[in-house]
């Protein structure tokens, strides 16, 4: 019945895949539902919030275009990042400022606005965004494609994250100057009240004290903000670090491993000893198994070898529905530990065969050692186990069974077949004669000849004694007489451990130490586990120690990082300084970067999650979306400027005026990943470092740009070139 296994283990799989992307589709609508939440709150005009939010359903309907071109499939990666907050974004500036501009408009000429001086109206308020628009929205679409850079298994996993998302900017990027403004300016027919909602007109009161205050105090702003970042490095260092967040399947894989030598009938046997104990747990709904290498060959495993598959019943069943998985991993462990001649390794069904496909073998971590003589090999392997078994956090430890296979060993007695005439060829033609066949003719079936090899039977050749009872010829003597001696006089049997398999990789012999990672990120298990090893494992000269496993893949992304998180800022920096003509410029509406940083880096510490190829990513997001703001306002104090306001009131004004689009696009974007950060379902851990880092990233992006940006435009104002492009002094 292996395809009936394997059939099962597919559809263990789809139904996974069903309940991650059901995950995913939840988290998508409540994030919608926040986003479109704060439009209506913080616009205070139905129309122009129901015209904005209608860039969710148009930018997916692009989005699901691109996908079916780029045969994109829709999965947990693919769609795990989509956040409409962040996707609204530059249709909330155009919006905003539209509506700003109607509102001066109406209230200058004291009527209703006729469609004609709407659409003026509109089109000078979508270029006067454009320039920030066009660049903010350049920097975010930037950002992302670095992440295409990725290779390995980390490029299989976030190519496709990057691609929806970039679509989906690309697509909200035209629409927000093309489609948005001719609808705001056709449908938004009745908005003429200048006066703002209550809830915009609250936060201008707090705000303008805490403005005053930093404009007049610039050093002890940029004070607080250096000592922020500085914090947040310091917080960085404490974080530990993993591939990619562990996807909780929902079941459990547990490998059974015996001696070598067990029979594929024995192992049947134990396992089903083994299942019956498993099927006493209220919280399993079946378990099924399979033992050795299947029909189709896709996992080839000796019959000592045993893949248990444990499917449990939705945790609400339980009786125990707070239990956790690892403390019932525990319970099931501690059970079938009381049977005899077992070794246990604990996983999840496709964790295991991800594990299996990086490094060969079903752990998280493998250390391979390398070398010529298995004996120096094992030994040095027992010694890494026995390191790796006293380390917090690391489980299922176990050595490779490259040995332990029991041999029948003859040794042919040579000073007794010298004294007999025999030679050593004709003992061997007789061994294998009995034992491997020896061909006594041939069977023809039309042009076909079929060998008949003639050889003992099974029962005889299991049996060492019958073998020793092997007759030999001698030499015919004088007279022509042939006599036979036993084998048992001429050789000597004696069973030995033989080599149970011989490992290479890249051409080299190796034996792996594998072990699994329950309670700690990967980095400080392998951090504290390597500085034991090195210290008391020594290896003579041509032997040395591979790290393997989802360890070796995080190192290769986490170099990939170093040299792509530096070109993207450059990027970033490079964009702003084109936007804005100023070197000192850029740097200041870059310094929204590391603040960002700094948020996404306390924001993982206050929920103890560790650094991650996830939160990377959310990383690169987050430094796209930060300049944003801080572009924005920006822009507006330059144009204030232009119009003749002196320097500090320019500042002043642009900040309150900018007030509204800054923390709108702040709500929308951090309030759309919130259901990702909060979600407990299925595929939720790979989605909530990401949300984690730009939430907690835009919160103090947004700080910045309210607060130390002005500081620092009022402490550098003198120092700070005004830019003004040749058509606009024309």
């Amino acid at each position: 019945l292996p395809r009936d296994i394997e059939v099962r283990t597919i559809l263990n799989r789809a139904l996974l895949v069903d309940a991650t992307i059901k995950t995913v589709a939840k988290n998508l609508l409540e994030g919608a539902a926040l986003v479109i939440f704060v439009l209506f709150l913080m616009l205070g005009d139905f129309r122009a919030a129901l015209v904005t939010a209608t860039v969710i359903p148009v930018t997916m309907l692009c989005l699901a275009i691109g996908m079916y071109i780029g045969k994109i499939s829709a999965n947990l990666m693919s769609l795990g990042a989509l956040d409409f907050g962040l996707i609204a974004d530059g249709a909330i500036i155009v919006a905003e400022n539209s509506l700003r501009r109607l509102s001066e408009r109406q209230h200058k000429l004291n009527r209703p606005l006729t469609l004609d001086e709407r659409l003026d109206t509109v089109i000078d308020a979508a270029v006067e965004m454009r320039r920030p628009t066009v660049y903010g929205q350049s920097i975010i679409i930037l950002v992302y494609l670095p992440i295409l850079s990725f290779s390995g298994v980390e490029g299989k996993m976030f190519h496709p994250m990057a691609m929806t998302v970039i679509i989906a900017l690309l697509s909200e990027f035209l629409l927000s100057l093309t489609f948005f403004p001719a609808m705001i300016a056709l449908f938004v027919s009745g908005h003429g009240e200048e006066a703002e909602n209550k809830l915009v007109s609250a936060l201008k009161r707090r705000y303008e004290p805490l403005l005053i205050w930093a404009m007049a105090h610039p050093p002890k702003v940029m004070a607080i903000g250096l000592g922020a970042f500085l914090f947040s490095a310091l917080l960085y260092l404490s974080l530990g670090q993993e591939f990619t967040p562990t996807l909780d399947e929902k079941n459990i894989a547990l490998t059974a491993i015996r001696i070598p030598s067990t029979s594929l009938t024995q192992s049947q046997a134990m396992q089903i000893e083994i299942e019956n104990v498993i099927e006493t747990f209220p919280q399993v709904s079946h378990v099924f198994s399979k033992t050795g290498t299947a029909e189709m060959a896709t996992d080839p495993m000796p019959p000592n070898n045993t893949d248990t598959f444990i499917m449990l019943k939705p945790q609400h069943e339980w009786p125990d529905p707070n239990l956790s998985k690892n403390d019932l991993i525990a319970q099931i462990g501690a059970a079938v530990g009381k049977l005899p001649g077992n070794a246990y390794e604990f996983t999840q069904p496709i964790q295991l065969r991800f594990n299996e496909l990086l490094a060969g073998v079903k752990g998280d971590i493998a250390v391979k050692v390398f070398g010529e003589d298995f004996d120096v090999m094992l030994k040095a392997a027992n010694q890494i186990a026995s390191i790796l078994r006293a380390t917090p956090g690391a489980a299922d430890v176990k050595v490779e069974q490259v040995s332990g296979l029991p041999l029948l060993d003859i040794k042919i007695d040579k000073s007794a077949i010298a004294r007999l005439g025999l030679s050593i060829g004709a003992v061997q033609d007789a061994l294998g004669a009995a034992i491997g066949g020896q061909q006594a003719g041939m069977i023809f079936e039309g042009d076909r000849r079929f060998p008949i090899f003639v050889r003992l039977g099974d029962n005889l050749r299991e049996n060492a004694q019958a073998l020793e009872a092997i007759p030999v010829s001698l030499p015919p003597d004088a007279l022509g007489r042939i006599a036979t001696v036993q084998l048992r006089q001429i050789a000597k049997f004696t069973t030995i451990d033989g080599q149970n398999q011989v490992s290479r990789e890249n051409g080299k012999r190796r034996v792996v130490v594998s072990a699994n990672v329950r309670g700690r990120d990967i980095a400080s298990v392998v951090t504290d586990a390597r500085t034991k090893i090195d210290a008391k494992v020594k290896l003579p000269p041509g032997y040395w120690i591979v790290w393997g496993g989802q360890f070796e893949n995080l190192e290769a992304a986490r170099g990939r990082l170093m040299i792509v998180v530096p070109i993207c800022f450059f990027m970033i920096f490079l964009l702003l300084y084109s936007a804005l003509g100023s070197a000192l410029d850029a740097l200041l509406v870059f310094t929204a970067v590391p603040l960002a940083l700094s948020g996404g880096v306390l924001a993982l510490w206050l929920r103890g999650m560790p650094m991650s190829v996830s939160a990377a990513v959310g990383f690169i997001a987050l430094s796209g979306v930060a300049v944003l703001n801080g572009l924005v306002m920006r822009t507006y104090i330059h144009q204030l400027m232009m119009d003749g306001e002196p320097e500090p009131r320019a500042i002043f004004d642009g900040a309150m005026t900018r007030l509204r689009p800054v923390a709108m696009t702040a709500l929308v974007a951090s309030l759309g990943f919130v259901p990702m950060a909060l979600a407990t379902g299925t595929g939720a851990e790979v989605q909530r470092p990401i949300a984690t880092v730009v939430i907690g990233g835009l919160i103090s992006a947004t700080l910045l740009t309210l607060v130390v940006l002005p500081a620092l435009y009022t402490y550098f104002g003198d120092k700070v070139r005004l830019y003004a492009p040749i058509r606009e002094r024309a």
